[in-house]
Order: C-alpha cells, then sequence, then structure tokens
C-alpha cells in the first residue's frame, strides 16, 4: 500500500476539517480517532478525497501508514490529552519522526515537551492554527515553532494547505520551541480586544443611540468598505442582520449575554504581565469576558442602581465618523500592545521572531486577518527594531489623527454610563506613554516611605533613599 505523506489523530471539527483540506491538496494523509465509528464516518463522508485517507484503527497502524520521517499532527484538547497522546506515541516512533500539537497548547507546555523529547525523540513542533473551522477546511494561517530541519520536513503541506494573501501562503516557521504557540496566543489576545472593541461600539449605537440590531447591520457593512476592513468587521454586519427563524428577533437579541473563553486570551494578558509589557486593552477585554460571566450580580446591579437611557441623540453621520474613528484608533493600539508583547518574548527566550512576517501570514486565514495588517507588515520591514508600532512613522500619523475621536467616544460613554473598557484602556495607554513625565515618581516616594525600595534621581545617576523620618 502507499505511505501516507503524514498522519493525524483527533477528527473533531477542527481535526476532521483539516485532513480534509491535506487530502484535497493531494496529499496521502492517514487518520485516527479513539473512537473508531468516528473515523469511519468521517471515510464515508469525504467522497472523492477518501481515496487519499487511510483510515487507521490503531496508533501502531497510523504510524505503520506513515512515510519516514513520520509527521503526525495532534488535535485533541489542549494539556493532560496532548502529554497522555506524546506518551502513546512515544514508544511507537522513532528519533526522526516528527509529533506536531496543532491545538490551543500553552507555549510553556511546548517548550517543556520538547525539552522532555529532545534526548530521546520523536522531534516535537508547536504549530498555531488560526481560522477556526473554515480556515482547517480551505486555508487556515498557521505559525510554527520547533526545529527547522523537522518543519522542513512538513513544510510542502503547510504551503499547500495555508490560506493565501495574494499568491503569498499565510504559514510560517517563527523560531524554536513555543515561538509558533506562543504568536497564536498573541494572536488571539488581540483578537478578544478587536472583538471586545467592536462589541463596545455596538453597544454605544443600541444603548446609546437607541439603534436596532438591522439597523446597526449596515454601519458595519460600510465601515467594512474603508479602513476597518476585516474578517470581524464582516461578521459582524452578517450576524447583526440575522434573524432567529424561531421568534422571528434579532439573532443577537436571543443570545445570553455571557461571553465563553477558552484559555488563550488568558494566556496572553499573563503574559504581557510577566513581561512586563502593558497590553491594558488585551486585558480590559479579557475582564470584560470575565465580567459577563457575572450575569446575576449584573442583574442585581442594575436593579440597586439603574441603567441610564439612550442619551446620544440619532445616529447622525457625524456621530457614526466618530465612532468609527474611534474604533480604528483602539484598534491600532490594541495591535501595537500585541506586537510589543511578541517583539519583548522574543528577547527574552531567544526566539528572533521575524514580526513583519508574522504580521503577513495574518493578512488572510485567521480571525483577526485585514488589511491593517499589512501597513503593520511594511512597519516592521522600515523599522525591524521597533519596541512599538505606535512610534513607527506610519502609526504615528494614523493615531496621532484617530486619537480625538477615541477620546471624544471614550468621554461621552463616561457621562452616559456605557461601558467601554477596553476603548479606555486604549486611550489611557496612548496618553500615558506620550508624556514624558509622569506620576510614577509619587509612586517610588511612596514605595520608599513604606519599604524603603529606593529610587533614581533625575539629577544624578545610582540608587538613593529619602529621609522621611521628619514626615
Amino acid at each position: 500500500m502507499e505511505k501516507a505523506d503524514i498522519g493525524l489523530i483527533g477528527l473533531g471539527v477542527m481535526g476532521a476539517n483539516l485532513a480534509l483540506n491535506i487530502a484535497e491538496k493531494g496529499f496521502r494523509i492517514a487518520v485516527f480517532n479513539r473512537t473508531g465509528s468516528r473515523t469511519q464516518a468521517f471515510v464515508e463522508n469525504a467522497g472523492k478525497l477518501a481515496e487519499n485517507i487511510v483510515a487507521c484503527d490503531s496508533l501502531k497502524a497510523l504510524a505503520e501508514a506513515i512515510e519516514h520521517p513520520r509527521p503526525i499532527i495532534v488535535m485533541v484538547s489542549a494539556g493532560q490529552a496532548v502529554d497522555d497522546q506524546i506518551a502513546a506515541l512515544h514508544t511507537l516512533l522513532e528519533q526522526d519522526d516528527i509529533i506536531i500539537d496543532a491545538g490551543n497548547a500553552n507555549f510553556r507546555d511546548t517548550r517543556r515537551r520538547m525539552a522532555e523529547l529532545a534526548e530521546s525523540g520523536p522531534r516535537f513542533i508547536g504549530m498555531g492554527v488560526s481560522g477556526g473551522e473554515e480556515g482547517a477546511r480551505h486555508g487556515p494561517s498557521i505559525m510554527v515553532g520547533g526545529a527547522q530541519e523537522a518543519y522542513r520536513r512538513i513544510e510542502p503541506v503547510l504551503e499547500a494547505i495555508a490560506a493565501r494573501h495574494e499568491g503569498e501562503a499565510c504559514q510560517a516557521w517563527l523560531g524554536p520551541d513555543g515561538a509558533g504557540h506562543f504568536v497564536k496566543t498573541i494572536h488571539n489576545g488581540i483578537e478578544y480586544a478587536d472583538m471586545q472593541m467592536i462589541a463596545e461600539i455596538y453597544g454605544i449605537l443600541r444603548d446609546g443611540h437607541g439603534l436596532s440590531a438591522s439597523g446597526i447591520a449596515p454601519i458595519f457593512a460600510k465601515w467594512n468598505e474603508g479602513r476597518l476592513n476585516s474578517y470581524l468587521i464582516e461578521i459582524t454586519a452578517a450576524v447583526l442582520a440575522k434573524t432567529d427563524s424561531g421568534s422571528g428577533r434579532p439573532m443577537v437579541d436571543v443570545i445570553l449575554d455571557r461571553a465563553g473563553q477558552k484559555g488563550t486570551g488568558r494566556w496572553s494578558a499573563i503574559e504581557a504581565q510577566s513581561l512586563g509589557i502593558p497590553a491594558t486593552a488585551i486585558e480590559a477585554a479579557v475582564a470584560a469576558r470575565s465580567l459577563s460571566a457575572t450575569k446575576k450580580e449584573r442583574e442585581r446591579a442594575e436593579n440597586r442602581f439603574g441603567t441610564p437611557a439612550p442619551a446620544a441623540g440619532p445616529a447622525t453621520e457625524e456621530a457614526l465618523t466618530i465612532l468609527e474613528g474611534a474604533l480604528f484608533a483602539g484598534k491600532i493600539v490594541a495591535y501595537a500592545q500585541g506586537f510589543s508583547v511578541m517583539a519583548a518574548a522574543s528577547r527574552e527566550f531567544g526566539w528572533n521572531l521575524p514580526l513583519g512576517t508574522v504580521a503577513r501570514i495574518w493578512r488572510a486565514g485567521c480571525i483577526i486577518r485585514s488589511q491593517f495588517l499589512g501597513e503593520i507588515a511594511d512597519a516592521f520591514d522600515q523599522a525591524p527594531e521597533t519596541e512599538n508600532l505606535l512610534l513607527t512613522p506610519a502609526f504615528s500619523d494614523l493615531i496621532e489623527a484617530a486619537h480625538p475621536h477615541l477620546r471624544r467616544v471614550v468621554a461621552r460613554c463616561a457621562e452616559a454610563g456605557i461601558p467601554v473598557p477596553s476603548l479606555a484602556a486604549a486611550l489611557g495607554h496612548f496618553d500615558t506613554i506620550r508624556r514624558s513625565r509622569g506620576t510614577a515618581d509619587l509612586i517610588q516616594a511612596q514605595r520608599d516611605f513604606f519599604g524603603a525600595h529606593g529610587f533614581e534621581r533625575v539629577d544624578k545617576e545610582g540608587t538613593y533613599h529619602g529621609d522621611w523620618s521628619d514626615t
């Protein structure tokens, strides 16, 4: 029997669609699922693509079906399930074979697994895959971390199945060990902020201007034709225009306002804090999801404090222009924060992340794909060592033009009692970084007063303590 080019374990939604994508691109793929009936059903429903699929009833059969060196994609739940799968494969594979974790793994787990397998093998790759079900089936954005020689073995497959932007495949090797999974984590953190800011603008239009979902949908559709053009703006317009067939009401109006999260957004905020990089818009978005889960508390609070009535008046063209500019400004800050976190991690872990390449492979396939990412890639081409996108010439001009809109929106929402935590955090970040002398001088004085932590002076080098004895 002809050997398979690659294997895959786990035929859930993402795994099944990724396997079909691989088969459709002409590669022979061996598949295994713990529940055998799912494997058989998958092959039976694959149609003509079944010719490129080898159904395996055991891990041993899977390993024997693949051409050496054997790459096997693992698409199971993050955490212990991945470790269990590695343990099960360890005795079946050789040192030059490759286990590819394509789930939403914590990059620290990826680094640990790579270190554990370093001497005995097989080789290990942490591969971030973004794009959801549709992306997995027709072209995701793929972020690879691990040994570059192991990546070369699977590069032809990844090049074929990845999304394309102007003919360029949206996949790349980004660095050793956990680089790929870390970049995917920050992608999801930016995604959290992007989604939260869009939701905040939706809240202003709904609760401030009193518009219905069907009235808001064309606004986002129009914005999608301009500088906010992106997948998330596009689907926002589509979601808001959708009617629930059962009740006849707008679909969003029948959905409980309690958002879920799988951990990657939270990890991005944790890692930003660990690296000492301010990612306040992302952190606010993660906190907003946590607050959304406190539904009963929010109901009690509304009964106690009430909710302000819509007070913004009609949604005029001027008002919509301001909202569009505010969203654009918030988006700039959130992306700048995410890329600053990646730059810091690259230094911390010695990854040498190609940030321009990261922006390029996010231009198609992934959830935060947008025309905006092309401008980010260009900015890194012109200034590869930049620490902050906001300080590059192009983005300095963009934020300078857009931040007055953000300021007006945040101020008006504060007065009206409309929550905009991520937009407000983005504004706070911008205002803080553009003030060369902030207020941390007082904080340092306080720290020295109660804990003798010391401080630096503006007029001479060294660490000093204040004489607080007579204070």
